[in-house]
């Protein structure tokens, strides 16, 4: 094995112990049954197309594993790599793999497979990961030399947290089907392996007992589409499924009320906002910051919190999380109908107008439908459109939605991941963008400063707030159900993230 000398002598080094199966452990038994609130699609088998949203993480948690990831504790876990460093100019990542993680198949996790990994990604944020590096090399089956082209301080970040381009797939398996042929039998090296998939209806996967971590303790999980949450709750009302996601309101309170079921609350990083992609069009009543102003002071965001997620979520005015590293707390806007049509007014709408489409993911219509109201109690007058996640997220990366778009992610970042992705321009989900929050977007960029590059990004979340470039609606809270014979879910175990994992450690009563 080639050495460089000095490389990495001041690196900062992150290691964890990779703990097998003892030879008395249990063999995976019975089977969990999710109920999910979207319409499950091949796309999420695979890594390479995340779209900067958290749910593709629901079953790559599950099928795939990554070179780091996070995991209960730290957001940024060795996992098939055992270690990590980086140079003392931060020009070069270097990644010892685990020895004797295997993908599904039997084929061992090499070098060639992860540098395969990062080549084929394409999902959001693939270009600022591409242009950024200059090599990525193979000097042995166990490790991985990542070169960059300048130093960037976010790669970590970007590469193993915002993006899926650190979870890897087997390159020779991938070659051997093509794309298609991986999504319709993806193979992973995660702790479940996949067994079938019937599309709109449930996907099944059944327990990988050689799995590096340790095997899992239930043999078989199961998540079925179900995404009517008075279905979902039915569901878990008759035992048919074990934990159902995303049941709100009157639903959520009926579940605190009923013997055997347990109602768990989790605040993890999902931020929903309203998004104006006309704001940069003169002829639109959205150009004027006014209506802009108007349209936040229309929605009454604390009554919409207790009426849908019983106050559980957090208003934190911002596209991004308040746990996110270069966090920065905007001020508030007020519920205040009066002026909401005092600046329509001004601007030169005193009957209002006629604003179109809004906008909105169909899982999380429950938020659009009170907000449609308001807005349109406000003179902004609005249509509720919503659709299937994934024709939502294509149509909003393709620049297809007009009017209004309701915007939302979950995806692990910081400050900088979410206004990359969604505030400054080349951004996947950007319309348009602004000439001084780019250029400031470029500079914290290769700041290596942390000081410094906090109050770029402060900056920044100052300037989409005074020019109001967006409407926040909160930080959510989902309101997930447990039915009797859960004995842990794995909902709100990795922070910040939305559902159930590590998968491996989900666990049946009796068990």
């Amino acid at each position: 094995m080639r050495h460089i000398r000095g490389l990495f002598a001041t690196a900062l080094v992150l290691a964890i112990a990779a703990f097998g199966v003892s030879p008395g452990a249990a063999a995976p038994e019975g089977q969990m049954t999710w109920a999910v609130h979207i319409s499950l699609a091949p796309t999420w088998f695979d890594p390479a197309e995340t779209s900067g949203i958290i749910t593709p993480f629901m079953v790559l948690y599950a099928l795939h594993d990554a070179v780091l990831k996070p995991l209960p504790g730290n957001s940024m876990t060795p996992s098939l790599a055992e270690s990590w460093s980086m140079s003392a100019d931060g020009l070069v990542y270097e990644f010892v793999l685990r020895r004797g993680a295997r993908f599904h198949n039997g084929d061992p996790v090499t070098a060639e497979d992860v540098k395969f990994s990062l080549e084929r990604y394409r999902g959001a944020s693939a270009k600022p990961l591409k242009e950024a590096v200059a090599a990525v090399e193979t000097p042995d089956p166990g490790r991985v030399r990542i070169r960059l082209k300048r130093p960037w301080p976010d790669f970590m970040t970007f590469y193993a947290g915002a993006t899926g381009a650190s979870w890897i797939v087997p390159k020779k398996y991938v070659e051997k089907v093509g794309d298609e042929g991986f999504k319709k039998a993806p193979i992973g090296a995660g702790p479940y392996k996949f067994v079938s998939f019937t599309p709109g209806v449930e996907l099944v996967v059944e327990a990988f007992d050689q799995y590096w971590r340790k095997a899992p303790n239930v043999k078989r999980l199961v998540l079925k589409s179900i995404p009517d949450e008075a279905t979902r709750l039915a569901a878990l009302k008759r035992g048919e499924v074990d934990i159902a996601y995303a049941i709100r309101g009157a639903l959520a309170e009926e579940i605190g009320r009923t013997p055997g079921l347990t109602l768990k609350p989790n605040v993890g990083q999902a931020t929903f906002w309203i998004n104006f992609p006309d704001q940069w069009d003169p002829r639109s009543p959205w150009h004027d910051r006014r209506v802009r102003l108007a349209a936040n002071h229309a929605i009454d965001r604390q009554a919409m919190n207790q009426a849908d997620t019983l106050g559980f979520s957090k208003i934190t005015w911002s596209i991004i999380p308040s746990s996110f590293e270069f966090y920065w707390q905007p001020p508030g806007y007020s519920y205040d109908p009066a002026k909401a049509k005092q600046l329509l007014a001004e601007a030169g709408y005193p009957n209002g107008f006629d604003a179109g489409d809004y906008f909105c993911d169909a899982a999380i219509a429950n938020v659009g439908e009170p907000v449609v109201n308001y807005l349109n109690s406000a003179g902004i007058r609005v249509k509720l459109r919503p659709i299937e996640r994934v024709a939502f997220f294509r149509g909003w990366a393709e620049r297809k939605h007009k009017g209004l778009i309701q915007g939302g992610s979950g995806a692990f970042g910081n400050a900088a991941t979410r206004i990359e992705a969604f505030v400054a321009a080349g951004g996947t989900y950007v319309y348009g963008s602004y000439g001084d929050i780019d250029g400031l977007f470029r500079e914290q960029a290769g700041e290596l400063d942390p000081k410094r590059r906090e109050a770029t990004l402060h900056r920044i979340q100052q300037l989409i707030h005074d020019k109001v470039m967006i409407a926040p609606i909160w930080l959510n809270a989902g309101l997930g159900g447990l039915g009797p014979r859960v004995e842990e879910s794995g909902i709100g175990v990795i922070a910040g993230y939305a559902f159930s994992a590590p998968y491996e450690d989900v666990k049946l009563k009796g068990r």
